[in-house]
């Protein structure tokens, strides 16, 4: 199976033609080279991916386990990747999606009038009549 269609049957990308893109632009690497979208996968190679962040970018490392046929449901990828990557990357990850301007915790809401205006750069309280 060709690495953009295994990075994203398992659930790398959402799209093919996205996967094929970040591996032309040099941000995946198969056994610590650069590597072709049409580059063949075998079990055991080792996929290193520089996922692109706003305020720092983090590598993700997953080892080819298996080809699906298709693309797979989550709950079956561990069945054709294993995941390698370190702690400290998944940290990076985390801090990335907090430290983004303007985002809210999960579950918050719709922002009131009040929290748009911080949001949309004004920065300050608005002075209360």
């Amino acid at each position: 199976m060709r690495i953009d269609q295994w990075l994203w049957a398992v659930r790398v990308f959402k799209t093919r033609s996205l996967a094929a893109e970040q591996i032309k632009g040099g941000r995946v690497e198969v056994d610590a080279r650069r590597v072709k979208p049409a580059h063949e996968v075998r079990p055991g190679e080792v996929v290193h991916i520089r996922m692109e962040g706003r305020p720092l970018a983090w590598t993700r490392v997953l080892r080819v386990l298996g080809a699906p046929a298709s693309r797979v449901g989550a709950a079956l990828v561990g069945g054709f990747a294993e995941d390698h990557t370190p702690p400290e990357e998944w940290e990076k990850a985390r801090t990335r999606e907090s430290s983004v301007p303007g985002a809210r915790p999960a579950g918050a809401g719709r922002p009131t009038k009040r929290d748009r205006r911080l949001i949309g750069g004004l920065g300050e309280e608005a002075p209360e009549d």
